[in-house]
């Protein structure tokens, strides 16, 4: 089989494995909505995070000398408080749209952190882009939807913002792979979950031992599907292909995420999400393209 040449672009099946990611990405904010009406948000991360770190447990690589502190950080912004509060903000919704959209932030979000922090530049063009995609947050913000439950927004939000400082952390992580970065951050954020659900989520335990197929369904299709089958064709694509190139298709994810809240959770975007919506997700695209065709690092869309 030949190899696509880095920097051709996506094609034929490249583009199926796309599909399928963004497929099991957008369902994850369904299967994981339905599952948190039975399992409380930190302990039902904690349930995935344990189930995926038993099965990558054994393929996880031990990291260079002086990578440790940089791991763990980054484990603890992504797989702790961005995981968990994610899940809250899902949680504390009323709809599937509005979270799927404002997680998708953290990408210009990045681009800021990535200036102030790294000193990495970018041209008026991605400034502009990064002004729409936070404008479009506060328009979305004032949808009736979202004004019935705006604190799953400023959760959101907030979840955004470590994923963006988590991103950042990573651009300087060396000599480990994907398999062990997703093991180690499993690993290293159980604890620290079980910790939280223990000291805000009164009756944790008996939530989980009462969670039907659909709780424990949910955390499988979390772990399995969403981070290992995800994320691991993820990895094959930008094996492939630059990241850049790769970014602006899995735009369909949250676009998808759109879709199923639609067909099958009840969800009515009305105007200002729309456009809101549209906003933030032409900004992230804009951002995507620019660093594509300048070669820059760009954070690449995420599910939750």
């Amino acid at each position: 089989m030949n190899t696509p040449a880095r920097g051709a672009g996506l094609r034929g099946r490249d583009l199926a494995l796309v599909a399928i990611v963004c497929t099991v990405w957008a369902g994850n904010f369904l299967t994981s909505a339905f599952a948190l009406r039975e399992i409380p948000p930190f302990l039902f991360t904690a349930v995935r995070l344990s189930i995926l770190a038993i099965a990558l447990g054994a393929f996880v690589k031990r990291p260079p000398q002086g990578q440790w502190p940089r791991l763990i950080a980054v484990a603890l912004f992504n797989g702790v408080l961005h995981f968990g509060l994610s899940f809250w903000a899902l949680h504390a919704a009323g709809d599937l749209s509005s979270p799927a959209i404002a997680m998708q932030s953290y990408v210009p979000m990045a681009a800021l952190l990535a200036w102030w922090w790294l000193g990495e530049r970018f041209g008026w063009r991605t400034g502009l882009a990064i002004t729409i995609s936070f404008a479009g947050v506060l328009v979305l913000g004032f949808d009736p939807i979202v004004l019935d439950a705006p604190m799953s927004l400023v959760l959101m939000l907030i979840s955004a913002l470590f994923l963006a400082i988590g991103t950042v952390l990573m651009r300087r992580l060396s000599g480990i792979d994907m398999i062990s970065q997703q093991g180690w951050t499993a690993i290293i954020s159980v604890l620290p979950l079980l910790a939280l659900s223990i000291a805000f989520e009164p009756g944790n335990w008996q939530a989980l031992r009462d969670a039907t197929w659909i709780g424990w369904g949910g955390a499988v299709y979390s772990a399995v599907f969403a981070s290992m089958l995800g994320h691991g064709l993820y990895y094959v694509l930008v094996q492939r292909h630059p990241v850049a190139q790769v970014t602006p298709w899995l735009l369909l994810a949250p676009v998808g995420a759109i879709a199923l809240g639609i067909a099958f959770w009840g969800d009515r975007p009305g105007p200002r999400l729309w456009i809101g919506g549209a906003m933030v997700l032409g900004g992230v695209l804009i951002i995507a393209m620019r660093a594509r065709q300048k070669q820059r690092p760009v954070a690449a869309v995420e599910e939750i």
